[in-house]
């Protein structure tokens, strides 16, 4: 039998090799590092550096409170075309006076989701999966839309029922500059300059051009399939 100075020090022996081991993999492999609670705009199929921030996290936190700005992911999303990157944008009733996100209403006086779904099928068609997801999401371009963050919140729930992501999601209660939890919300900016590298995949139009980085999380889709939430996680960003 062990005396009890031998079983602590068996302990501790044991204790710090898990230690070391835990240690090792979080450092030499990022997406092992602890999951965690990030904070994001609702967006308009968001880009792969959104969802890929997504596929690392245990929890969302949608941002409801802010106001709203224009030029952003909120209500437009890129794609790979033919003849490069084609822009999506919901057309919104403007009202001349400052509002918050959540109350922004869809002008549907513009066929915008006929041709936004005419503008998917022409881009993808031929691309290797479009016809296995094509059924699921044409009712998002069938359906009439009224409130623009319910929109994209529709959207995310049906982007991880589709790519396999199983999270947690709650929206906020009031606005804060700087919360205490990661803030994404920066990803919320088309305009910005991202520094997300991540690895290339096969694009269906990338005979006509180069690899066109960070589209819309729906060319990784069509393109990958069933391996896009694979790719998402292994190439989950960092914190910024």
């Amino acid at each position: 039998m062990l005396n009890s100075s031998t079983s602590k020090l068996i302990d501790f022996n044991l204790v710090s090799r898990i230690s070391y081991f835990v240690f090792c993999i979080s450092h030499f492999f990022p997406i092992f590092e602890m999951m965690k609670t990030i904070l994001l705009h609702p967006s308009y199929f968001p880009s792969i550096e959104q969802m890929a921030a997504v596929a690392k996290a245990d929890k969302v936190i949608f941002e409801v409170e802010d106001n709203y700005q224009k030029q952003t992911y909120r209500n437009r999303a890129y794609i790979a075309h033919s003849n490069g990157r084609l822009l999506l944008n919901i057309p919104i009733k403007h009202t001349g006076k400052r509002r918050k996100t959540k109350d922004v209403v869809v002008e549907n006086d513009f066929p915008w989701q006929e041709q936004h779904w005419k503008s998917l099928q022409s881009a993808y068609r031929t691309s290797p999966f479009f016809e296995y997801y094509e059924d699921d999401l044409e009712p998002l371009f069938t359906e009439t839309v009224g409130n623009l963050m319910e929109h994209n919140l529709k959207i995310f729930d049906l982007l991880c029922e589709l790519i396999g992501i199983d999270i947690e999601v709650s929206k906020t209660t009031s606005f804060e500059k700087n919360p205490d939890i990661t803030d994404l919300r920066i990803l919320v900016d088309s305009k910005r300059k991202t520094d997300f590298k991540a690895e290339e995949y096969t694009q269906v139009h990338q005979a006509n051009h180069s690899f066109l980085p960070n589209l819309s999380v729906l060319d990784l889709l069509f393109n990958e399939g069933p391996n896009t939430l694979n790719y998402l996680e292994r190439n989950a960003i960092r914190s910024q």
